[in-house]
């Protein structure tokens, strides 16, 4: 039947490999092409606060909340570094998933630009916790704060610069070429070479993709590059059919899952913790930020339900091991 069909379909289709070592990419690269750098800027503080602390902070509190309410109130036996990866995996939210959105919403600009920014950064925030959590439960080490601080230094910091070389060389290419063709060429080199290079050194490739996008896309708007360019229009393409197939696999992961009334409950007050997680997470530095600046009048409550989770969280999840 039909869950026999989608059920050999995504066995044959490894969807963490496809997304985290494949699309994510050229969709991180092509979101990011299409921001507006001066915008993000002035929003720097609150997006560098959301995107590293603020994801931090959600992970704590989805794991300690979850723990509680698995431990001490359904009582089932769980360990607290498991329910650390599970706010690790789900803290982030989807660039996807929010930047389509934001393409339709009429949004004003300032928390259009906060919630693309924190968006754009926080996978890699999130990622690096949960691969160095996930090495602390596959190796037995235990938690420890320091390996995933220094972890977090490497690749994070490694790969927003990396992702400027990437970005320095690839503009240089371009700003003699007047060829469509050799255009988008140079871009796909730097948008798939520069991901595999940076998981190649280790490096962060979100976070490298996300600044390699923002560094060519601010030098084809600010005339730096050929008056000709119309590799954009390319990446507008590209960014529509991955995100298509995206959330085609997402569809189709969700039928094979076999509910069953213990696991629904689970979820339903895991969805509760993780929504309060965020609230809390985006509210606190709303509130110590309040006093020196003016925000935009229910931007909490919007950004709260606008945290939407997508593929990252999905492809995250499918790379536990079974046996785990």
């Amino acid at each position: 039947g039909l869950y026999a069909w989608v059920h050999g379909l995504l066995t044959s289709v490894d969807f963490n490999k496809t997304l985290m070592q494949g699309m994510l990419g050229f969709l991180l690269f092509a979101a990011a092409l299409h921001v507006n750098v001066t915008e993000l800027r002035q929003q720097r503080l609150m997006i560098s606060i959301l995107a590293s602390g603020g994801v931090i902070l959600s992970m704590l509190l989805v794991g300690g909340l979850t723990y509680g309410l698995l431990n001490h109130v359904l009582e089932v036996p769980i360990s607290f570094v498991y329910c650390l990866l599970f706010g690790a995996l789900i803290s982030p939210t989807d660039p996807v998933a929010v930047l389509a959105i934001l393409k339709h919403a009429k949004a004003p600009k300032e928390l259009e630009m906060k919630i693309a920014g924190e968006s754009l950064f926080n996978d890699g925030v999130a990622v690096v916790a949960f691969l160095g959590l996930l090495q602390m439960v596959t190796s037995g080490t235990g938690f420890d704060p320091a390996h995933l601080g220094k972890m977090f230094l490497l690749e994070a910091v490694g790969g927003a610069v990396f992702g400027l070389v990437i970005g320095f060389i690839a503009t240089r290419m371009l700003r003699p070429v007047d060829d469509y063709i050799v255009e988008v060429l140079i871009t796909l080199a730097a948008a798939a070479g520069g991901y595999a290079l940076a998981y190649a050194l280790h490096l962060s490739g979100p976070i490298a993709m996300v600044v390699a996008g923002l560094f060519i896309g601010t030098a084809a708007r600010g005339g730096a590059l050929s008056d000709h360019t119309h590799f954009e229009s390319f990446w507008v393409l590209v960014d529509e059919i991955l995100n298509a197939v995206l959330f085609v696999l997402i569809g189709l992961e969700l039928l094979i899952i076999r509910f069953t009334p213990q696991f629904t409950l689970i979820g339903v007050l895991a969805f509760v913790v993780v929504v309060l997680a965020r609230f809390i997470a985006v509210g606190l530095p709303f509130e110590l930020m309040k006093r020196h600046k003016v925000f935009t009048p229910g931007a909490v409550k919007i950004m709260t339900w606008g945290g939407l989770r997508g593929g990252v969280s999905v492809a995250l999840a499918l790379s536990i091991p079974t046996v785990l």
